[in-house]
């Protein structure tokens, strides 16, 4: 069962690597296709609800395909199995008139399987992300971790938005009830 954390929004203020034990043998992350939705939809039934789930398929298919190239996935693979998937959204400005145009990303959907993780797999699914990001000039890219995953983030340069930040101010509503 998955523990929600606290509803936190984090900036990397350095596009810094994470850091990782030795690399995996045979880990592949790679960006998803057309066909990775099953993948995709297995490994967040695992996250969220401990087993498959035969419906989410066809609405991870059809999630993937409404935020069209605005999002971006990756699955982590070892031995053609999935063992850990993370999604990036881009967000675009408003154009102004003295300003040029700008984007950035929202990581979200970060998981490894409990019997793979602290084995690399997150911090090589995090440095795809990145430099993704870094691809896109994005202007920031920024993430709502939970608890558990605070000290991984942080190791990896993400830092509450403050002085250090620049301009960045990043505010969190919650939904009322």
């Amino acid at each position: 069962m998955r523990r929600r954390g606290t509803t936190r929004t984090f900036t990397a203020a350095t596009w810094a690597p994470a850091r990782s034990a030795a690399p995996v043998s045979g880990l592949i992350v790679r960006r998803t296709g057309a066909g990775d939705h099953r993948a995709l939809a297995l490994l967040r039934a695992l996250w969220t609800s401990g087993g498959p789930d035969p419906e989410l398929e066809q609405r991870m298919a059809d999630w993937l395909a409404a935020d069209g190239e605005r999002r971006t996935t990756w699955l982590a693979e070892l031995s053609d199995e999935a063992v850990g998937m993370a999604s990036m959204l881009e967000f675009r400005r408003m154009p102004r008139a003295d300003r040029p145009d700008s984007r950035w990303g929202y990581l979200s959907n970060m998981f490894v399987l409990d019997e793979h993780r602290n084995r690399g797999i997150g911090s090589a699914l995090l440095r795809a992300v990145v430099a993704a990001a870094d691809e896109r000039g994005y202007a920031r890219l920024v993430l709502s971790p939970t608890e558990r995953a605070l000290p991984f983030y942080r190791r990896a340069g993400f830092i509450v938005p403050d002085a250090v930040a620049g301009d960045d101010r990043l505010l969190v509503r919650r939904r009322p009830g």
